[in-house]
């Protein structure tokens, strides 16, 4: 048994410690539980208020609801006649909340100094720019339940594209920018927009992305032609041939005549959204209108943020650019940040600190990744030294798993607390976090938070049934959910049902494991396809990861479950040395390795099996930051793997190759293909 102190969560533990009184039965906290929960960080005000999203679910949304500008009100708050169908605020929202005057979107180039100066877009500006490419949109053909689909880096003008295109009533599709012709072509197909507006390029920190060359030759594929592409030439770095009759400049779609805003329903769809991956057979997530006021309210009873600037660090491509860096920012009138650059290299590992002082940002969303580079390129931290922070309040990481030590280096050098929350691209908002508007400041250590409200998270046994607080089973949310979790799947209703509700009837099926402690709070172990079965004992690859990391020489790590002839799996774990500091010696990865080995033996204990680990240059990670756990996995077993385009570097496979044949594994395997 391992405390949660440790950091270490094993999948076998039935019961959690503590000395807070059972509360199995319970799906909410009472202000009476408060009393005896000590520094739990659970506030009055947030027990009261996720009580009522439960038992008063329409007074509840009916009060979010109002953060946003309505032409007709709603009949009804909720209609849960055809679960999981959910329909909330059945009325007309007026606008998407882009008219707040002199406030500001911020956008910061890769290379400031040798592309292009910094812009400041005041919302008045960008309205305009919005208005003006809604009404070429409409001239277009684009109207009411149209799609329109987004292919660009993180520009300015991709946040107008999207604006645009709700504004008279259509659903947008962005799609990331790092994905190949063939994944585009899939993505044209299956959603068939009216129009694609797209950029010339991309810029990355060592080449230039042709994003329209990509585009030409998906559309030469595609089985779908859109009636036009509008396309942003990014004069400074890259300029494309436009193709006679079909492909219209920006600069004349900006000369157009604005378009008047539509109202729409709040259960019309908002956009879609394909997960990543998905390229023979798409799925694509639907967004609800409704999911507007959700995002509002998340601005201030999440992160706290009722005014000030907020700096998302990722990309548009992804569910958290769509809520966090477009959406919710400027419908709560906050400044918002866009950075089309790496932590590292863009053009030092100063770059993160700088902005945060250049531009005052308050609150910052990354993912640990980031922080797990600087503190690899950077452990001392001498780079943010030069500059000063004291503007940021907090920090919130999502996305993958962050180890301790990569916490508390964020935390020591950045001097703000980094608080763990927990989402995925179906729910478009936090599940489970700190809740900074509800006065919860901080969360048990290691954990996701707390359920937001409008959430009831459940671990369930495979039979269904409850598990006991601090037992470890599969993570779902309670029926119904709240306003803004995708209403269904693009043109796939009977697959929605499937996919997340069949297996646990009457909940949400998230495809993590974790647990739920006494005082509500939620540990995500690992996705369900990351445990390792060890002769029957399950565990999470999370957990052993967590303890390689502690190691002061490791980096950077993985673990997979390989194959072993007795025990079923065994983990195996691949490793980034860092390189010495200063006076450092340089140690033998030999002896790291006989290390990690001991760490993880005196810390989880023998039942974990770990005695494969090995040092390699790098790791394969999708330039969103995540691991590529599946397909180490697969070429360990020698099986063909299908890398997506989007990873970082391919080449990092070769020395991973040849590592795993020091074990056994991978002898005749293939090597890994890139999707194309």
């Amino acid at each position: 048994m391992y405390q949660a102190d440790d950091g270490i969560t094993s999948l076998q533990k039935n019961k959690f410690e503590s000395s807070i009184s059972e509360l199995k039965k319970k799906t909410f906290l009472t202000a009476a539980d408060i009393e005896s929960y000590g520094d739990s960080g659970v506030t009055k005000e947030y027990a009261l208020a996720h009580r009522r999203s439960l038992e008063d679910p329409e007074g509840f949304w009916a009060e979010v609801g109002h953060e946003l500008v309505w032409t007709k009100p709603w009949d009804r708050v909720l209609d849960n006649t055809n679960p999981p169908f959910t329909k909330w605020l059945a009325g007309k929202l007026r606008s998407l909340g882009v008219e707040r005057g002199s406030r500001v979107l911020i956008y910061m180039p890769l290379i400031p100094e040798a592309v292009v100066a910094m812009l400041r877009i005041t919302y008045a500006e960008l309205l305009d720019q919005v208005s003006r490419l809604a009404g070429k949109l409409r001239s277009l053909g684009v109207e009411r339940g149209s799609r329109v689909l987004i292919y660009m880096p993180l520009i300015p003008e991709a946040v107008v594209a999207m604006l645009a295109t709700i504004r008279i009533g259509a659903i947008h599709s962005v799609v990331f920018g790092g994905f190949a012709a063939r994944e585009l072509r899939t993505r044209i197909e299956h959603a068939e927009p009216t129009v694609i507006i797209a950029a010339s390029c991309g810029v990355e920190p060592n080449k230039i992305v042709r994003y329209k060359d990509i585009l030409d030759e998906a559309l030469c594929q595609s089985s779908h032609q859109p009636r036009a592409c509008v396309v942003y030439q990014r004069r400074r770095v890259l300029e494309c041939s436009l193709e006679p009759g079909r492909d219209v400049c920006w600069e004349s779609a900006m000369s157009s005549e604005p378009a008047p805003c539509v109202s729409l329903e709040a259960n019309e769809p908002l956009y879609i959204l394909y997960t990543s991956g998905t390229t023979d057979d798409p799925k694509g997530i639907q967004r609800p209108i409704g999911h507007a006021a959700t995002l509002c309210w998340t601005m201030h009873a999440v992160y706290g943020l009722s005014k000030g600037v907020c700096w998302t660090a990722s990309d548009l491509g992804w569910v958290v650019g769509h809520s966090y860096i477009c959406y919710g920012p400027l419908l709560a009138g906050l400044t918002s940040v866009l950075y089309e650059g790496k932590p590292d290299r863009t053009p030092d590992p100063g770059q993160y600190f700088r902005i945060i002082e250049q531009h005052r940002v308050n609150a910052l969303f990354t993912i640990p990744t980031a922080f797990r580079v600087l503190k690899r390129v950077d452990p001392n931290a001498k780079y943010s030294r030069r500059y000063c922070s004291k503007t940021l309040k907090t920090i919130f990481i999502a996305g993958e798993h962050c180890d301790q030590d990569t916490r508390m280096w964020a935390e020591r050098v950045l001097n703000v607390p980094v608080l763990n929350h927990w989402w995925q691209t179906e729910t478009g908002s936090p599940i489970t976090a700190a809740c900074l508007g509800y006065g919860v400041q901080c969360v048990p250590p290691h954990s996701a938070g707390y359920p937001v409200p409008g959430y009831d998270v459940r671990a369930l046994r495979e039979d269904g049934t409850e598990c006991n607080r601090g037992e470890v089973g599969r993570l779902a949310l309670k029926l119904p959910l709240p306003p803004g979790f995708a209403s269904t799947l693009w043109q796939a209703d009977d697959r929605f049902k499937k996919v997340y509700f069949e297996t646990y009837p009457g909940y949400y099926d998230t495809q993590d494991a974790g647990w739920v402690s006494a005082e509500g709070a939620v540990w995500v172990v690992a996705r369900a396809d990351d445990v390792i079965n060890v002769a029957g004992h399950r565990l999470s690859t999370a957990a052993l990861e967590d303890v390689v990391l502690k190691h002061a020489r490791v980096a950077d790590a993985v673990v997979v479950g390989a194959p072993d002839p007795t025990k079923g799996d065994v983990p195996l774990c691949l490793y980034v040395m860092r390189p010495p500091q200063d006076d450092e010696e340089m140690v033998e990865e030999s002896v790291v390795t006989q290390e990690l080995i001991a760490l993880v033996r005196h810390l989880i204990g023998p039942i974990a099996a770990f005695r494969k680990a090995v040092a390699v240059p790098a790791l394969p990670r999708t330039r969103s930051g995540k691991a590529l756990r599946g397909a180490i996995a697969k070429l360990a077993r020698s099986q063909l793997v299908r890398l997506p385009s989007t990873i970082e570097d391919a080449s990092v496979f070769k020395e991973i190759k040849t590592a795993l044949q020091k074990f056994g594994y991978a002898i005749d395997a293939p090597d890994p293909e890139i999707s194309t």
